[in-house]
């Protein structure tokens, strides 16, 4: 397993740094259950990655039951599913053949492995000091160019909510349609709030005082 934070981008991007909104996701080579995997090979597509404290526990195995049975509706917003753990290659493939027998469920997606944690302190999933990932759920919303939209971290002992992943990526993609932004418990279909003016004569002309910057347009729809 290789990891290259800087190749794509140009950047250097130092491992454990904290990545911020709008950074470059550092790419990485690694093993996965669906064969050798590249990040940038993603590229052209919305990207899900996230981090999962390990193989054969308990609020883990929930997620990947939620997330595989979701897989199709990640997809119909052409966007890639992509986990990650610190993990064997082998110790995955017996915890998937476990989920499949006992959920009747196969997850199709990726789970990279990660045993030496370059890739999770890249990605500061895991602190520079730390030898192990258990208190890590980092999830990861990349865009088609490989720009980090959004991220969440939940605690271990607290699953994430598959809808509200799904709400993100909608909320992201429909703000980059035109410039728009999603306000508090946006759903697909809702309406949308228009970008403030800039222009101190707008916030003159405005009907009233909360118009210049606090204006609903338009529907959004799901990409």
């Amino acid at each position: 397993m290789t990891h290259d934070a800087s190749k794509d981008s140009g950047e250097h991007i130092a491992p454990g740094a904290g990545l911020r909104i709008g950074d470059i996701a550092p790419d990485f080579s690694a093993r996965s259950t669906t064969g050798d995997m590249r990040l940038s090979d993603c590229r052209g597509r919305w990207l899900v990655l996230f981090s999962h404290p390990a193989d054969f526990t308990p609020v883990c195995t929930t997620e990947f039951v939620a997330l595989a049975k979701a897989a199709d509706q990640f997809a119909q917003r052409e966007c890639d599913l992509m986990a990650l753990s610190v993990d064997s290659l082998f110790s995955h493939f017996a915890w998937l053949r476990m989920i499949r027998d006992r959920f009747d469920v196969e997850v199709r997606f990726p789970i990279i492995e990660d045993p030496t944690l370059v890739i999770g302190r890249a990605y500061g999933m895991v602190a520079p000091g730390d030898n192990d990932s258990a208190t890590v759920r980092t999830t990861f919303f990349i865009d088609p160019h490989g720009v980090i939209r959004a991220m969440t971290c939940y605690p271990a002992n607290v699953g994430r909510s598959t809808s509200e992943m799904l709400r993100t990526l909608d909320a992201l993609q429909a703000v980059d349609k035109d410039p728009v932004l999603a306000p508090a418990n946006w759903e697909p279909g809702e309406k949308l709030l228009r970008q403030p003016s800039a222009k101190l004569d707008d916030v003159f002309a405005a009907k009233d005082h909360t118009d210049w910057f606090l204006q609903e347009v338009g529907r959004g729809k799901r990409a």
